[in-house]
């Protein structure tokens, strides 16, 4: 009977209103939510079947939850280096336990990327769920395949500290083009493969407090560069010059002092010798250049380190952008070197590749993971999980992992919150009309049953 049928769709109505209300509940409790993706309810007849077309039975309706989770939220400057967000599609891969990927980790996915470090230096987000990178190798690159086995718990504090070589340096020099001769040149006593008579020599016997020196040949010019080894010590390197001839100048590149060194001549550090040729313009002439000046130079440290290999830029060809010889005095203009000494951890960066980098004392930053991005064919079909995460379902298809700006993934925007997609003036307005809907539908079974009870009073 029709009767009945108006209290079940009144019932009904009740019902889907009930639940959209705690729709927009959560909603609104949610507004400050990092990440949060609003729920939309959807509203659906119920409709039961009829024999005839001239007859009408009611049926009612039901509320859908619609999660609009590939809503972009208004992105949020942040002060703290590992709140993370993301610019575009993709989430970020979490888990519930901080170790590799295995058959006892739960994986899920989020755009909650309030992370801090915990107690053991793994990067949790408020919900306890751990991020997930791929570990990068020693020169900063990643696996060549992207699978979910590869993944790790982020954790720089397992890098207590870290020091780097010195592998270039870029020296800026004038050589005087009217220095007169010097004794051992037009004495011919000059011979850099000795210890007697070479710059090396010389500088190994003031080393060694020999004053005056007995060895060696005091250089027209000379200037000394410091250099790290593979253990973060520090170095002098020492470049020499005596001119041989007008354009022509002999050099000697020694360890200072010589004991630092196995290479090259035994006693005096000396790790490369060989003459470096200008052009009538005071620019230097790489093809009358030694070769051995301008290739890699390798060095054999002492005490343990391991061995070293420096490439010297002394200037670009025919050009006034490192060794000149003018007639200006033998200078140094300028000199840079990379490497650094012993350093520990003092922070953690990331970039808007997702490339996370530990921070040193020293200056360094060492490239040591990368943050994948996970991207769905239907990130709005993604089931809901506790923690405001999200686990793959059948709607919304596998999960892709992807770097950043990849194969339609966001890129990272470091240091800013992606703010709750919650529209408050738009879940006042819905509730008001919810709150209404829902007293319509108490109305329709205050009627119903007006009418039953008139119904009943036929009787009497």
């Amino acid at each position: 009977m029709s009767l009945f049928g108006s209290l079940a769709s009144g019932v009904s109505g009740l019902g889907a209103f009930s639940s959209a209300l705690g729709m927009i509940s959560d909603n609104i409790a949610n507004l400050n939510t990092i990440g949060y993706k609003g729920t939309r309810a959807n509203f659906s007849t119920l409709v039961t079947e009829s024999s005839s077309s001239t007859s009408y039975s009611p049926g009612g309706v039901r509320a859908l939850p619609q999660s609009l989770i590939s809503r972009q939220g208004l992105l949020q400057s942040s002060t703290s280096a590992t709140d993370l967000s993301i610019d575009g599609a993709g989430f970020f891969v979490v888990a519930t336990r901080g170790e590799a990927v295995n058959e006892n980790t739960e994986i899920s996915f989020t755009r909650a990327g309030s992370f801090t470090p915990n107690a053991d230096g793994f990067l949790k987000n408020t919900a306890g769920l751990f991020l997930m990178g791929v570990p990068l190798d020693s020169n900063g690159n990643p696996p060549s395949t992207l699978v979910l086995a590869a993944l790790q718990p982020i954790n720089v504090a397992n890098l207590t500290s870290t020091a780097e070589a010195t592998t270039d340096i870029t020296l800026r020099a004038n050589l005087q083009s009217s220095q007169p001769l010097n004794a051992a040149i037009t004495g011919a006593t000059y011979n850099p493969a000795t210890l007697a008579n070479s710059m090396a020599g010389y500088a190994a016997d003031i080393s060694a407090g020999i004053i005056p020196p007995v060895n060696g040949v005091e250089p027209d010019y000379q200037t000394s560069l410091q250099v790290y080894d593979a253990l973060g010590r520090v170095h002098d390197l020492v470049f020499s010059a005596i001119k041989q001839a007008d354009n022509l100048w002999n050099v000697e590149i020694f360890i200072d002092p010589p004991g630092e060194t196995t290479s090259g001549l035994a006693g005096t550090g000396q790790i490369a010798r060989g003459q470096v040729a200008f052009n009538g313009d005071g620019t230097i002439n790489i093809a009358g250049t030694t070769a051995a000046l301008i290739n890699p130079i390798t060095i054999n440290w002492t005490g343990g380190a391991n061995p070293g290999e420096i490439t010297l830029n002394l200037g670009a060809d025919g050009q006034s952008t490192g060794l000149t010889q003018n007639a200006g005095k033998s200078t140094l203009i300028s000199s840079s070197s990379n490497g650094a000494t012993f350093g520990n951890v003092i922070g953690v960066s990331v970039d808007e590749s997702g490339i996370v980098s530990a921070l040193f004392s020293n200056g360094l930053a060492k490239k040591v993971f990368q943050l994948p991005l996970s991207t769905f064919q239907n990130p709005d079909g993604l089931t809901r999980r506790q923690g405001n995460s999200y686990t793959v379902s059948d709607q919304s298809g596998t999960a892709n992992l992807k770097f950043a700006g990849v194969g339609g993934a966001g890129f990272l925007a470091p240091q800013t919150l992606e703010a709750s997609t919650v529209d408050l003036a738009s879940e006042f307005t819905n509730l008001i009309t919810i709150q209404r809907a829902f007293s319509a539908s108490t109305k329709i079974i205050t009627t119903a049953d007006e009418m039953l009870s008139e119904l009943n009073n036929i009787k009497r």
